[in-house]
């Protein structure tokens, strides 16, 4: 493997600890080759594939969604800009909504800090008696209703 970095190399050059790299591993999200002394070496692309792993767990992609996506990627070669690109369009929608949503709890959020939510009538946070229950799970007023199932 040509210009291969060790798991310690990895670690400091990603910023994440081995014991995640490991695991990382063990969930398929990068690959190493082994020495014959059987220790892990990785190709420097798998630094793209940290930081891409990272960044998406920072904005709440789960590691499943992560791992899917890192299978839409070449296995045989180093990801091109153009498969890169092509990962982005396919996660654009999702995470619009997801920096949509990021800005009204920010805004929503704003109104509420330290105020003792004196306006409870306006408060999207506030369900009194699981009033909105029925309309799904989670906070109803901040998010967006649920797909309706057939």
């Amino acid at each position: 493997m040509h210009e291969a970095l060790t798991i310690g190399q990895l670690a400091e050059r990603s910023g994440v600890a081995p014991s995640a790299l490991r695991y990382y591993e063990r969930l398929g999200l990068i690959r190493a080759e082994r020495t014959g002394g059987n220790q892990r070496r990785y190709a420097r692309g798998e630094l793209r594939r940290v930081a891409f792993i990272r960044i998406s767990q920072q904005v709440g992609v789960s590691l499943e969604e992560i791992r899917a996506a890192l299978d839409s990627l070449p296995a045989s070669r180093t990801p091109s800009a153009e498969d890169w690109a092509r990962l982005s369009r396919s996660w654009r929608d999702r995470l619009d909504e997801k920096i949509r949503l990021l800005g009204k709890l920010r805004d929503d959020l704003d109104g509420c800090i330290g105020c003792g939510c004196l306006s409870l009538r306006r408060c999207t946070l506030n369900n009194p008696g699981d009033s909105l229950a029925g309309d799904g799970p989670g906070a109803r007023l901040l998010l967006p209703a649920p797909p309706a199932t057939p």
